[in-house]
């Protein structure tokens, strides 16, 4: 016997219908075409992977996202992906091996243990693409001009982008001596921006005054390229060749994108350190005002192939496509399809006129003998009738 609610869903688990998936395909192929013509070559790594392989680099950030299962076969741990990045850094490392930078770009479910309390889903589509093999701001520039096409493709509007740089933090915190416990726990006050908890800690901290003001101060280092000028005179007196190399470098992507983007919006946050424990440098997001959190996010993460056996320098973006697809702008993209209804009837010509049209692009749909619903249920907008021994496509009113 059924149970009546047989049909419900995991929390946080959608099914896409018609309507939605439909436009998701569709741009999900002018994405991946996009992507191809940058240079950009398709993978498509497994679902279920083993444990170890998923919680490489980023994947120590994602532990408590992972859903895991025990392999019956090899009676080691297993994982469903969270997150497809260290599986296509797998991929350039130990498959492909090139010298040269490699481009690769990716689409698929990711599943969530625990969904994002803005997006309630825990299955996301994740579309992306990394350029592994580049050390130089350039890659990282390339990365972005990507992200911005994407995100254009996909007929966002008033987009904002954010910049940052977490080898500053980096460095500023080798430079004060703070132990494993103390950072750990300025990295948790700065990620919630709890200013309050920071004075007190600082105060705390027995380091050196000039580094306690500089820790203080890195949360108000964010807003227009005027911060990164602040940044250099606040940092001067330390001469730090890391955090003068990353303002630099941060200094040049934003003379970049007022170049080629003159329209773009762009902020700098010298305390913003999404995934510290998984970016060795530069890290970007992308905001628009219809949507509370990034919409598309990415940075640079060296190294993050060394346990696949090759350290690459690595840089990257990745987007739920799935948010994507709900501010996609049809009417930008593609004309409307025609639908056109067929009816049942045993006649070659019949036959080969329907060939003929789903052959030019056209949703033709055969009536099926005692079958329900009329043309106009079944979505359709034309009708294919026999006029003068002829099959030809008339318009429904």
């Amino acid at each position: 016997m059924q149970k009546s609610d047989s049909w419900l869903l995991p929390e946080g688990i959608d099914e896409v219908l018609p309507a939605q998936a439909e436009p998701l395909e569709r741009l999900r192929r002018q994405l991946l075409d996009t992507f191809a013509c940058w240079g950009y070559d398709l993978v498509i790594p497994p679902f279920v992977d083993f444990l170890d392989s998923l919680l490489t680099g980023s994947g120590h950030d994602l532990d408590l996202q992972t859903f895991k299962l025990t392999d019956q076969i090899s009676g080691k741990m297993l994982g469903v992906r969270a997150d497809m990045t260290p599986q296509v850094a797998r991929i350039d490392a130990h498959n492909l091996k090139h010298n040269w930078p490699t481009r690769l770009c990716y689409v698929g479910t990711i599943l969530h243990t625990l969904g994002d309390p803005l997006e309630k889903t825990r299955s996301p589509m994740q579309i992306g693409a990394e350029l592994y093999g580049h050390a130089g701001i350039e890659s990282d520039y390339e990365i972005i001009s990507l992200m911005l096409e994407t995100l254009s493709i996909s007929g966002l509007e008033n987009v904002h982008l954010d910049l940052g740089h977490v080898g500053i933090y980096r460095a500023l915190i080798a430079e004060a001596g703070l132990n494993s416990q103390q950072e750990s726990v300025l990295f948790d006050i700065l990620q919630r921006k709890a200013g309050s908890e920071l004075q007190e800690l600082i105060q705390e901290l027995a380091i050196d005054k000039v580094y306690k003001e500089l820790l203080i101060a890195l949360p108000k280092l964010n807003g227009s390229a005027d911060v990164l000028h602040k940044a250099i005179d606040l940092f001067k007196g330390i001469n730090n060749v890391h955090i003068n190399q990353a303002l630099q470098d941060l200094q040049n992507i934003g003379n970049k994108l007022r170049r080629d983007f003159p329209a773009l919006p762009v902020s700098f946050d010298l305390a913003e350190l999404r995934g510290y424990h998984y970016h060795t440098g530069l890290v970007f997001a992308a905001f628009i005002p219809a949507i509370g959190r990034e919409i598309a996010r990415g940075g640079r993460y060296d190294n993050i192939g060394q346990i696949f056996g090759r350290a690459r320098a690595a840089t990257g973006f990745s987007a739920d496509l799935k948010v994507l697809v709900g501010i996609y702008k049809q009417s930008q993209t593609t004309a409307q399809i025609p639908v056109i209804f067929a009816p049942f009837v045993d006649d070659h010509e019949l036959a080969e006129t329907i060939r003929d049209l789903r052959a030019e692009g056209s949703r033709v749909i055969q009536f099926l003998p005692n079958q329900s619903g009329s043309a106009a249920d079944l979505g359709c907008t034309a009708t294919l009738e026999k006029q003068d021994h002829r099959w030809i496509v008339k318009e429904l009113l």
